[in-house]
């Protein structure tokens, strides 16, 4: 029989991609998204790539009763767990959003997970958890530190809690995935980052500006202790990431307890080389100023993947260029985004 799958924030761009991954493998996708920050169209394009389309139901999270009939009248199997906001910066101006969306969301989600006897959850976290490690590169057995702003808080937060859930009762397994800095898009063109407004996220920002959307990129701060003085992370192509959901999904399915594991590359490039990249993949200049650090940010951050190569037996297949290039096709073929009409 069939998988069934339920994905929160699925119209998102890390979960379209995802969910596109999971149709290509077989399984059966049911997709809740209240579409605060994430377009249908997405979907549509899913079902364009693949010839297979999802099950969509505009919601939220947050909406018990919602959820008691989703699960009741679905019959779901695991969840991928996306929803939530994501804006480091935005999350230092609007803490109490961050902590009702992501925080308790996710506890609204188990309860009624736990309610459906369906115990079987992959959780989107991030490397913000981590805080500020004293040394480089980062692997699962450090210490989850302090992080710097509530967005990373509100991700602990929710690891914390489904590590107390775990423990209580032996019947869940969950999988904590801690991931770096997702960018890139699908290949094709069709699918990518479409950001509501200003881009929070260097990559959909730089491709703004070649385009000619922005004036100029915003660098922020280049007085770190790091080679050219930027800001270092760890870049991984959507896709890659896709795949490692996919890979921690099937494990969780004979690993029961809590299993933890990063996804990035183990490679970290600072801002200005990013920007060098970009223009080379584009052969567009992107004209940039330095301006003061943003609060919340570290100087360096990225990967020891080789726990998740170990055992999910995954790792990245997708290099720096095929980031920008891909980026760039995207930007290309869709300057308005999701909105850009496709006759």
């Amino acid at each position: 029989m069939t998988e069934r799958i339920l994905v929160t924030g699925g119209a998102g761009y890390i979960g379209s991609h995802t969910i596109l991954t999971l149709l290509n493998a077989g399984y059966e996708v049911v997709v809740l998204d209240n579409l605060c920050n994430s377009s249908q169209e997405s979907l549509l394009r899913v079902e364009q790539i693949c010839g297979k389309s999802a099950w969509f139901i505009q919601g939220d999270i947050r909406d018990r009763e919602l959820l008691d009939d989703l699960f009741s009248t679905q019959q779901i199997d695991s969840v991928l767990h996306f929803a939530g906001l994501k804006a480091v910066g935005e999350s230092v101006k609007q803490p109490l959003d961050y902590y009702d969306n992501n925080v308790s969301g996710s506890l609204t989600l188990c309860q009624a997970m736990a309610c459906a006897e369906v115990f079987r959850l992959v959780f989107s976290s991030s490397a913000t958890v981590y805080g500020e490690p004293t040394h480089m590169p980062i692997s699962e057995d450090f210490p989850t530190g302090v992080p710097t702003n509530p967005y990373g808080r509100s991700k602990l937060m929710v690891e914390e809690l489904l590590k107390d859930l775990a423990h209580s009762d032996p019947r869940w397994s969950i999988a904590l995935l801690r991931y770096f800095n997702p960018i890139g898009a699908h290949p094709s063109g069709l699918m990518g980052e479409d950001p509501n407004g200003l881009p929070n996220n260097l990559l959909p920002y730089v491709s703004q500006v070649a385009i000619g959307k922005l004036p100029q990129l915003a660098v922020f701060g280049a007085d770190y202790p790091t080679p050219d003085g930027t800001g270092i992370r760890d870049y991984i192509h959507v896709v890659d990431l896709a795949e490692g959901h996919l890979k921690a999904l099937q494990a969780i399915s004979h690993k029961n307890g809590v299993n933890t594991w990063n996804l990035g590359t183990g490679t970290g490039y600072s801002v200005l080389e990013m920007i060098r990249a970009f223009e080379k993949a584009s052969e567009k200049p992107v004209p940039f100023k330095i301006v003061d650090r943003r609060l919340g940010d570290i100087a360096e951050c990225w990967a020891d993947p080789s726990k998740a190569e170990l055992e999910l037996g995954w790792k990245t297949e997708r290099g720096l260029q095929e980031m920008m290039s891909d980026t760039w096709r995207w930007q290309l073929l869709n300057p308005q985004g999701y909105a850009t009409k496709r006759y």
